[in-house]
């Protein structure tokens, strides 16, 4: 049983339909990749599983429950973290304090004379990037002075510390350099590695190919295929994307669940 699965999920925005009826599902120790083209319905889908959005139809089931995720509070509960694009993090803070902003360790006496433990978050977000393998030199530099791949680690660090089930990172690779790329892939390795379920979305189908066990295609709000990435190719996935149709590429489309049993023509899961 998938530790996340989504079944028939629509929503609406007046006249617009972003998604209609869409199947999903990550497992433990999956990467699962989002993939589609601008409009497909991936922002979408992903803040309808952090709580951001509210399904108008379909069912969520976690972990073997099924479950009604009414804000990002209900979905942290739960063990779902997102890393939106845009990371949230305070660029005059250091990283110790960009980990433990909101969730900041204290000590002191009774209720009325307590003080931040800094020694104890510094020595704990030093073990938290370490087990990642996260390398930042200075713990105390601010994070603006930092590299971009540097700063998406934190955000994802920062991720893990409430022991999620679930990661979703939303474009962790864009605008960065080749060896910031790495960092961050790797990084996604390791949380897979760690037997979390990570969803990503990405357009960098280089990316996708290097981390994910699964892409998943949303084209115009629907699913419309799901491949094995071990068993595909990006031209298979660019023609499940873009809607092509051509004699010289077949993907196969696998349905919830995973049954290659039942695999078809993408065409015919799109009709």
């Amino acid at each position: 049983m998938p530790l996340l699965e989504l079944q028939g999920i629509s929503k609406r925005f007046g006249a617009v339909q972003a998604l209609a009826g869409v199947d999903f599902e990550a497992d433990r120790g999956e990467v699962v990749a989002l993939v589609g083209d601008n409009g497909a319905g991936k922002s979408t889908l992903v803040k309808s599983i952090a709580g951001t959005h509210q399904p108008d139809e379909g069912r969520i089931v976690f972990d073997g429950q099924e479950v009604h995720i009414t804000d990002p509070q209900a979905a942290t509960d739960l063990g779902i973290a997102t890393v939106y694009q845009d990371l949230a993090l305070c660029d005059n803070l250091d990283a110790v304090a960009n980990l433990y902003v909101g969730r900041e360790r204290a000590r002191g006496f009774g209720r009325n004379l307590r003080w931040l433990d800094e020694p104890a978050m510094e020595r704990e977000a030093g073990q938290l990037l370490d087990r990642l393998s996260v390398g930042i030199p200075n713990l105390r530099q601010p994070v603006a002075a930092l590299s971009g791949g540097q700063r998406q680690s934190i955000a994802v660090a920062r991720a893990t510390l409430g022991a999620p089930k679930l990661v979703m990172l939303d474009e962790p690779t864009a605008a960065l350099g080749v060896a910031q790329t790495r960092q961050v892939l790797e990084l996604v390795r390791r949380l897979r590695d760690e037997g979390l379920a990570v969803v990503v979305i990405s357009h960098n189908l280089v990316d996708v190919f290097a981390v994910a066990d699964r892409i998943v295609v949303l084209r115009l709000g629907r699913r419309v295929a799901s491949f094995r990435a071990a068993d595909t190719t990006a031209e298979e996935v660019v023609a499940a994307i873009t809607g092509a149709e051509s004699a010289d590429v077949h993907a196969t489309y696998v349905p919830a669940g995973g049954d290659a049993s039942a695999a078809t023509d993408p065409r015919e899961a799109t009709s």
